[in-house]
């Protein structure tokens, strides 16, 4: 994780994350609260999804960002759906299709970043000395005089 990018998609992860576990808590204690999970038994067993996915999404591996986008897609998108289909009216209902969405976007912004990360890790470019060795002014010619013959040995 070396850009600014993967940093801030991490954070962002974790800080939704640590919101949704807050969230998860003072609903189960009957506390009111901004917002509410949606289905407790699934956000339960998406919380631990998330995190599993998340520790590795910073190791830059790309099966759990896609076990992450599809879980989050899953359990977002769903809600998503019905609530736009049905036309939703409360403040409530507004906070949740905003965290909907934002529960939508951090793991298609996480995917998109390990792909892009895997595409700069496959073709790397170093300022330093791509100038020379990628560079055709600096190769080297082959002289008239030179022994072109392959020789093998057995």
């Amino acid at each position: 994780m070396k850009s600014l990018s993967s940093w801030l998609i991490a954070m962002l992860a974790f800080m939704f994350w640590g919101f949704r576990v807050v969230t998860t808590v003072l609903y189960s204690m009957g506390t009111e609260f901004v917002a509410e999970p949606m289905d407790m038994t699934m956000e339960i067993i998406l919380l631990f999804i998330t995190f599993v996915c998340i520790c590795f999404i910073t190791r830059r591996k790309l099966l759990p960002a896609i076990i992450y986008l599809v879980a989050h897609a899953l359990y977002y998108g769903v809600y998503l759906y019905q609530n736009v289909i049905n036309g939703a009216g409360t403040l409530n209902s507004y906070m949740s299709l905003f965290i909907a969405l934002i529960g939508i976007a951090i793991p298609l912004f996480a995917f998109f970043d390990v792909l892009l990360d895997k595409n700069r890790t496959a073709h790397p470019i170093d300022k330093q000395t791509d100038w020379f060795y990628k560079n055709k002014e600096y190769d080297r010619k082959m002289d008239e005089r030179a022994d072109r013959n392959q020789y093998r040995t057995m």
